[in-house]
């Protein structure tokens, strides 16, 4: 083996900065001088080997980035050399060119199923030897700028990989909070029974559904939809659950009740967030709801309508209508129309509330489940009641569109017991 380097001929101009190894595999010491010559003048720093085992030492040792070898070596062609260079591990591609007496095709299709990339024909001339050298040049920069481009991908890719892995702890953690915004699932108010179902689509969502109580003989009861779906929908159900909650200095429905009037009106509880999204928050977004007033002893509830999915009720004869003429969504017009409507609740009549997450579930075929869906799931559950039956309502759902569930799903039940106070 002959790793020796060497040094340009003092009539040669001063070499430009050193570019690339070069493994030069030539056993006519006479040939192996001009070419290194060359080499040498154009900057490049050589190794040389005169035999194919040499080659393959100086490979592993050195890893030159371009090999010159002629076809015919004295323990091995220049083909099998290059096949055993090719099959070496390197962290490069490394260029090969093959130097041979024979220029025909044959010889370059035989080069090419072993790994050559460019054959020179003896003898060389400096131009064509530079020629090759070039082409190995953009070859090897192009490569180099991939790979660096694939490493900083990669960095890029793992940071936002961890940047990943942090949101999706913030969103499930984020996700239990706005699970606790529903503090209660069931709440018994004389013959008056709520059951709340939350299901987000995602790690949060927009949708809201809960109670409280107003008198001794009234409770409220909403439901709440926030357009679109993620953190901003998150933020703003957080804060109308804020005006919702059971806490009399905060909650909006009550405030009327705190001074010793009546509590705010359904249709006036809409109208007051409807001027709160336009004056008070720079946002697109807008919501549909519903808001009950009912007086669970006499059973009488009014109700407002504004853009969320018709209520449903079941009377105790197991005869089904639906509530409500739509209105209009809150946040959208400074003068909207909400629909306000009074029912009679009797012992034995249950409502249920849904948000269009049910309603617009959609089969594979695309088929929405629809009104006529959600009625045929209080038929064919009449025998439930409570979070049983929206369980089992969940289920429907699901099964209906297959686990493809997009939207959130959210549902209130409100029952009146026979056996009630």
């Amino acid at each position: 083996m002959k790793a020796a380097k060497r040094t340009a001929p003092a009539t040669v101009i001063a070499p430009a900065p050193l570019r690339r190894t070069v493994l030069l595999v030539v056993p006519d010491p006479a040939e192996q001088a001009e070419l290194a010559a060359i080499l040498l003048h154009d900057g490049y720093e050589i190794i040389e080997a005169l035999t194919g085992a040499d080659a393959l030492e100086l490979c592993l040792a050195r890893a030159p980035d371009i090999v010159l070898a002629d076809r015919a070596l004295p323990d091995m062609s220049g083909l099998s050399l290059c096949a055993a260079f090719r099959r070496t591990e390197r962290q490069s591609h490394g260029y090969f060119v093959l130097i041979s007496s024979d220029g025909s095709d044959a010889e370059m299709q035989a080069g090419l199923r072993e790994g050559v990339d460019d054959i020179l024909t003896k003898p060389v001339a400096p131009m064509a030897l530079r020629a090759r050298l070039a082409a190995g040049e953009r070859l090897l920069r192009i490569e180099e700028e991939l790979n660096a481009s694939n490493a900083q991908l990669r960095s890029a890719m793992e940071r936002l990989s961890q940047t990943q892995a942090a949101m999706e702890r913030d969103l499930r953690e984020a996700r239990k909070l706005q699970q606790g915004l529903v503090r209660e699932r069931v709440g018994r108010f004389g013959m008056a029974e709520v059951s709340l179902l939350l299901r987000p689509s995602g790690h949060i969502g927009g949708d809201l559904v809960g109670f409280f109580p107003i008198t001794d003989q009234r409770i409220g009861l909403f439901a709440l939809d926030v357009s679109g779906h993620g953190v901003t929908a998150a933020l703003l159900t957080a804060q109308l659950s804020v005006h919702l909650s059971g806490s009399p200095d905060q909650n909006v429905a009550l405030r009327g009740a705190q001074s010793g009037a009546d509590a705010v009106t359904p249709g006036g509880l809409a109208h007051f967030f409807n001027t709160m999204m336009l004056e008070e928050m720079n946002t697109d977004s807008y919501f549909t709801m519903i808001y009950g007033d009912l007086n669970h002893r006499t059973g009488k509830l009014r109700m407002v309508q504004a853009g969320h999915p018709h209520p449903v009720l079941q009377r105790a004869d197991g005869s089904i209508q639906r509530l409500g003429k739509g209105g209009m969504p809150v946040g959208v017009l400074e003068r909207p129309v909400f629909d306000e409507f009074t029912v009679r609740m009797k012992p034995g009549d249950r409502l249920l509330i849904t948000s269009d997450g049910i309603t617009e579930a959609s089969a594979p075929n695309g088929r929405l489940l629809g009104d006529d869906g959600i009625e045929a799931i209080m038929r064919t559950n009449a025998f439930l009641g409570g979070v049983a039956f929206l369980e089992s309502m969940a289920w429907s759902v699901s099964e209906y569109c297959r686990g493809e569930r997009l939207d959130d799903m959210s549902a209130l039940l409100l029952e009146m017991r026979a056996d009630g106070p």
